[in-house]
Formats: C-alpha cells, structure tokens, sequence
C-alpha cells in the first residue's frame, strides 16, 4: 500500500513553506518598509498581532529571510535572531539565546543583564551585521515590565549597535510597555492580521496538501470540510492539525485516501464538542435526524443535499415503522440541531438543495449510538 503522508514534516507548525498563501501583501509591505529603513542604515521595529493560526510567526521569519537575501545583495549584511519567549519569558533567558545568535556562549548563571548586555555588544562588534530580533509570544516577556525591549528598540543610543526589533503577539501590547518602549512602535510600526477565512484555508490546505501528501490521495471536498471547522476561529494551525490527524488515521486504517469520516475523527480526537450526555438530552426526532445524517456520511462524503437527508430519513422512520415527518418538521429539527452545533446547514445556490454536514464525530460511532438508543426506545415501547 502507498503512504498517504509522503512529507509529514511539511504539515508541521514549524514548518516554513516556500509560499505563504493569503500573506503574499503583508510580505511585500513589510519587506519593502524594513529594506527601504536597513538601507539608510535605520532600524525598523514592528508589533506584529493576530489570532492563534493567523500566520505571525511564518510572516515574520519569511520577512527575516527575504531581508537577508535582499541584505547580501545590497550590502546591508542582515542576521536573523528568533527567540520563543513562552519557553525564555525573562531577560535574562532572552538574552542568553540572542548571545547563542551572535556566536557567543555564556553559563546559564553568574552574570547580570547589564554584563550579559556587554558580551552581547562585543559579539555584535566582532561580526558587523544588522541583527532582526523576532520575539515570539512577546507578550510573556512583555507582561513581567521587561527592559530589554527598551534597550533593543533604542539600540543605537545604548550602544548595542544595529538591531532591528519584531515583537509578535496574539494581543496588542503597548499598554504593557514603558512610555519610552512605546513610542517605536507607532502607527506604521504596527500590523495585526486578520484570521483567515473559509476560502483562504481552503488554499492554504491545498498548498500542504500537495507538499505533504500523496498525489490522488485526497480531493477538495475533504480540505472544505477542514477548513469549515476550522473557520470560525479562522486557524490555520488548528486545520493542519486536522489534515495531519486524519491522514495518520486514514494510513493506519491502511485506506488509500483521506475521506470525511477521517477528518470527523481527528477533529473528535482533538477538540471534542459532543458528548453522550448532549446526545441523551436530544427529542427522538433530533435522533432520527441525526441518525439518517450518520449513515449519509458513513462513506467518503463531507455534507449531503438536504432533499437526499430527507429521503433517507423517510426511510428510516419507514424501518422503524413510524409515521412519516411533515417537511416543516423536518426543516425544524434540522434547525434545532444546528442551533446545538450539530450539524451544520449551508444554503445552496438558488433552486438547489442546502448541504448538510456534520463534522463532530465519526458518523460510523454516531450512528452505532444513535442506533443503541433508539432500539432501547423501541424495546420500552414493547
């Protein structure tokens, strides 16, 4: 059997791919104001913001490696430092990874930040270069009223030499810097990013898809389905995550490609939303419903025509030897287990039927539920 997952690494966080789909403007706007800076020989500081999976970190170090590029051939010679400040949240940890940058080595103890500061300047001296520092998750720096952002952002003045500073945050974070600190961030220092949408996520998909999976092994219809889960928090971390998951689970079921039911159960795997509980609590209608749905989605579908959900409803009540459901009360009860975020409903074009899906759980694990507990139903009835 061929793999599904040809280059796992490309689906990774860390990972940097050769494209940063939905970022193409920010690159250019960001690299044009840092080249435009570096090439009169000025620092360029900037707060870059956005939700958890809106592409910070990759826009940052995309923009970093450009401006080295751009650095060698323009005789601006650039370095690129990156620290995580969710694992170094002081000072004093900070400052050990950027001396580790400038290709000096320091114990862990037994030094102030002020002689660690005297190091790092020699360091910076004997290699003459700009340094772009890119603080990631800033904000657990930013939040214990650091000085070195000051002393970073007003680098010249210290006699640090030429630095460059980036913080990258999910929050804004002026209203935790010092007066000093924050005026280098000002307007046209500061970019948030917006999340991605449906579509974007969609392409995004589709351009890891093609790095990491096997070619014929997946179709657009299971990257919609990801990227409808993952768009109302517009994550595209959170939807790698999924694509990822399911193709293990898809390789480890030993099937050829990646299908619905797949994606429903990495997504339960890694944020689960529905319970039994929730599933006792529904009318025998709502679990009808939800049955007919589970056994539509038992095989490679994402959503199904609400006319065919129907159909399949009708003929469920038929098997059970119930009587037959108006369509008002079937467009109800579709209604209420949307409300619930069981199911979602997507209106179609006009004169054609809405899709329904459903994407928080296996519909193979659903329906042997729903299916225990309408027989239980049936069997107190007798």
């Amino acid at each position: 059997m061929d793999r599904i997952l040809v280059r796992e690494e490309t689906l990774d966080p860390s990972f940097l791919p050769p494209r940063l789909v939905h970022r193409e403007r920010e690159i250019e706007l960001l690299s044009k104001r840092f080249r435009e800076a570096l090439s009169k020989g000025l620092p360029y500081h900037l707060m870059l913001t956005g939700a958890v999976g809106s592409g910070k970190t990759a826009l940052a170090r995309r923009v970093g490696g450009d401006l080295v590029r751009a650095g060698r051939a323009g005789g601006f010679p650039v370095h690129v430092a990156y620290v995580n400040c969710w694992r170094r949240a002081s000072d004093r940890t900070v400052m050990l990874d950027l001396l580790r940058s400038v290709d000096v080595s320091l114990p862990d103890r037994g030094y102030s930040l002020s002689e660690m500061l005297d190091v790092f300047e020699q360091g910076i001296r004997k290699n003459p270069r700009h340094l772009l520092v890119l603080l990631d998750e800033a904000s657990s720096l930013v939040r214990q009223e650091t000085k070195l952002v000051y002393l970073l952002s007003r680098s010249r003045e210290v006699e640090l030499g030429s630095i460059s500073l980036v913080l990258i945050a999910i929050e804004d974070l002026l209203p935790y810097l010092d007066t000093a600190s924050r005026s280098s961030f000002g307007v046209t220092h500061r970019l948030s990013l917006a999340p991605y949408d449906r579509a974007a996520l969609v392409d995004i998909l589709a351009s890891r898809a093609e790095l990491a999976l096997r070619p014929g092994s997946f179709d657009t219809d299971v990257l919609e389905q990801i990227a409808r889960i993952a768009a109302p928090n517009g994550d595209a971390r959170f939807a790698l995550e999924i694509l990822a998951g399911a193709a293990h689970l898809a390789e480890d079921a030993g099937a050829e490609s990646l299908t619905g039911e797949y994606v429903r159960r990495a997504k339960g795997s890694l944020l689960p939303t529905v319970t039994e509980t929730q599933l006792e609590a529904l009318s025998t209608p709502e679990l009808g419903v939800l049955l007919s749905l589970s056994r539509s989605l038992k095989g490679r579908a994402t959503s199904t025509p609400s006319q065919k959900l129907r159909a399949t409803h009708a003929a469920l009540l038929e098997e059970l030897g119930a009587p037959p459901m108006s369509r008002t009360t079937f467009w109800r009860t579709l209604k209420e287990l949307e409300r619930d975020g069981l199911v979602t409903l997507e209106t179609g074009a006009s004169g054609e039927s809405s899709q329904v899906a459903m994407d928080e759980m296996p519909a193979s694990f659903l329906a042997t539920l729903l299916e225990e507990r309408l027989g239980r139903g049936r069997a107190r009835k007798r």
